[in-house]
């Protein structure tokens, strides 16, 4: 299993868009409003990490409404 958190930056006023956008995305399993540097968390879990990586890269960071995002990805040890 892998698991990633993305951080995301909205543009102005449309922190709402990109929560709602979220919902509709398969792997991502949940996701939170923040206060301060970022706007939202969104945590993302697939069977692997070709999967993550491809649903963060084509799925999330296109979204509209998204200025920038920092993505954390866990890794078992």
């Amino acid at each position: 299993m892998a698991i990633g958190f993305v951080l995301i930056t909205t543009k102005p006023g449309q922190e709402e868009r990109v929560r709602n956008a979220l919902d509709n995305i398969e792997h991502v399993t949940d996701r939170w409003m923040l206060f301060g540097e970022f706007d939202l968390l969104a945590r993302v879990q697939a069977d692997d990490e070709f999967t993550l990586t491809r649903c963060i890269v084509e799925e999330i960071r296109p979204l509209k409404g998204i200025q920038d995002t920092k993505t954390m990805i866990g890794a078992e040890l």
